[in-house]
């Protein structure tokens, strides 16, 4: 494994890894979301502010067409209050204007105009009968009259004379040196005395100039940048006024917005056109980007400690786990004098006090092997000495044997054969599992006896399956005692013959030993203690034969190996054992068994 790859795989990387993402994600989403929310909510609020505004100027720049309608009225009022003339404009006038004119100077006719409002800048008026133009200015100004574009401000009045004409705004070309806009109202003074006719009778015509200051005035609380647009248009989209210099006439704009710009735009019934007004979303938005130039600065500061604390903390909680396991490795190279430091009392502390207490366990259970392999090394040696006594036993039992076999007793020689046979098989050492044929052959000489005692009353039937191959192995000395307790406790308390039946088969992958015997059975209490017994090892049982049996199975093989009784009263008892199936050679010393 590379150094990366372990790097990856250690506690600390996935500590960190934990740590990061657990915190970073709720981290980036949580800000995320406020600062969408947060975005939309002021972005929200700033186009509501904006429509309103220009709702509103919408709204002061009808007023304002409005109010210059009525200045263009004065000379059928003679007044110059708008208020009053506001009044009396819902009442039928019939005015002789040509004797009005008389009556007043034309020039301070229009006088009277050009003071009427603080943006009117010059005011003109051309005389019907005579083409005579009369002109004033509020600046002391040099005024170029064949320079002023009558030609042109006479026509919209031709084809509308009752209605006031509004010109777009321009330069003041017709005074010289001057570069002031100007927007020009024009209005037809018309002799109301007579009668009403289809061709009115115009009596002159009264134009004045609007500094384009009204209209800078009128916008400036919408206070709009470099970038935004504003046009004051009419029906056909021409352009009374823009806040930037066009060379076109018309303008063509946007209906909607798009992701650059915002369009925002509301009717001027006085014009029959609109305001129309274009802001960069980029300045309109300027303080808002700011503001979310510094939320990501923070997002990212945060995410940053958030990553160096997680290091930290991760740094803190393997840093322990890595020396537990550079001990450990310590301890599986044979080093067993070092210990660990134990520096907190959390898991990772109690980790270390206890893998102290391990070691110090592991060293005393190594001083106290190495003292029970002596142990054993002299039990071996006594062992070995011991066998000298069985070999002498043996040798005596075969000196008898052969003194009855000298003295015609067979029956006798044949006893003293089967007994030495059963000594060696028990006493025989180191074996645990024998072949199913020497079990059968140790329990054989162990009836044979039993069979002269009670003179063939009682007789051993064996049946081993087909399948079942007498070199399987099974528990040694597992077998004779389950017979020796259905000769005692079955066949003898009845009298009289008895069998014992000993069955061997398989069941469901399992060996299966049955020993059945034809005696006086087992009542329903005492069956019910030995189920007790074999059941819970610590129960007191006078069934020590069977008991040992079934605790050597569950010792050596486990669960669900072991004894299983069944019985009727009066009729017999069924012991069966279950053990491993074990096919193979049998483990024991052949040695073992030769004679002295």
């Amino acid at each position: 494994m590379s150094g990366w790859q372990r790097v990856w795989r250690s506690v600390f990387a996935k500590f960190s890894a934990a740590f990061i993402v657990v915190g970073l994600i709720p981290l980036f989403a949580l800000s995320l979301f406020s600062l969408r929310t947060f975005t939309d909510h002021v972005e929200r609020n700033t186009n509501n502010n904006l429509e309103q505004m220009v709702l509103f100027m919408g709204y002061n720049l009808d007023n304002l067409f409005s109010d210059y309608d009525k200045v263009s009225k004065l000379m059928y009022y003679g007044s110059t209050n708008l208020e009053t003339q506001g009044a009396s404009s819902n009442r039928t006038i019939s005015v002789n204007v040509e004797e009005r004119i008389n009556e007043m100077s034309i020039n301070d006719f229009l006088t009277t105009v050009l003071y009427s409002d603080t943006f009117i800048r010059n005011a003109y008026f051309v005389r019907s009968m005579d083409n005579k133009l009369y002109s004033q200015t509020k600046d002391n100004k040099s005024f170029l009259p064949e320079a002023l574009p009558l030609a042109d401000w006479t026509i919209p009045l031709k084809e509308q004379p009752k209605q006031l004409a509004v010109f777009p705004v321009h330069e003041e070309t017709y005074y010289k040196n001057s570069k002031i806009r100007v927007m020009t109202v024009g209005r037809n003074l018309i002799d109301t005395s007579g009668l009403i006719t289809a061709t009115p009778k115009i009596v002159g015509t009264l134009y004045f100039d609007v500094d384009v200051a009204v209209f800078e005035n009128l916008f400036r609380e919408l206070r709009l940048g470099d970038k935004d647009e504003l046009f004051v248009l009419d029906a056909d989209n021409s352009v009374y006024y823009s806040n930037k210099e066009i060379k076109k006439d018309k303008v063509f704009l946007p209906e909607t917005s798009d992701r650059k710009s915002l369009v925002l735009s509301e009717e001027v019934p006085f014009l029959k056109g609109q305001v129309v007004v274009r802001v960069s979303k980029g300045d309109l938005y300027e303080q808002l980007t700011s503001i979310r130039s510094t939320v990501y600065m923070a997002i990212v500061i945060c995410a940053l400690a958030l990553v160096v604390m997680g290091i930290w903390f991760s740094r803190r909680l393997s840093s322990p786990i890595m020396s537990v396991i550079k001990q450990m490795i310590r301890v599986e190279s044979g080093n067993l004098e070092s210990g660990l430091v134990v520096k907190t009392q959390d898991e990772i502390g109690r980790l270390a006090h206890g893998f102290n207490r391990m070691v110090e366990r592991l060293k005393s259970f190594i001083n106290d092997a190495y003292v029970a392999e002596i142990k054993q090394k002299q039990a071996e040696l006594n062992a070995l000495k011991s066998q000298i006594r069985p070999h002498y036993l043996y040798n005596t039992l075969e000196v008898i044997r052969m003194n009855a076999v000298h003295n015609d007793d067979n029956e006798v020689a044949d006893m003293i054969l089967s007994l030495s046979n059963q000594l060696k098989y028990v006493i025989d050492y180191g074996e645990e599992w024998v072949t199913i044929r020497r079990e059968l052959e140790h329990l054989k000489d162990y009836f044979y006896i039993i069979k002269v005692r009670f003179e063939s009353r009682i007789e051993l039937r064996c049946d081993v399956a087909d399948h079942v191959d007498l070199d399987w192995s099974m528990l040694k000395l597992s077998l004779q005692p389950i017979v020796e307790n259905a000769i005692q406790h079955g066949i003898r308390p009845k009298g009289g013959k008895g069998t014992v039946w000993v069955t061997i088969e398989t069941v469901e992958d399992m060996l299966g030993i049955t020993v059945y015997d034809d005696g006086v059975g087992i009542d329903s209490d005492t069956l019910e203690r030995l189920h007790a017994m074999l059941q819970d090892p610590k129960a007191p049982s006078k069934n020590v034969g069977m008991k040992n049996v079934h605790e050597r199975i569950r010792a050596v093989c486990g669960e669900p190996y072991g004894l299983n009784v069944s019985s009727r009263e009066h009729v017999g008892t069924s012991v069966r054992l279950l053990i491993p199936i074990r096919k193979g050679e049998e483990e024991h010393d052949d040695s073992g068994h030769s004679g002295g």
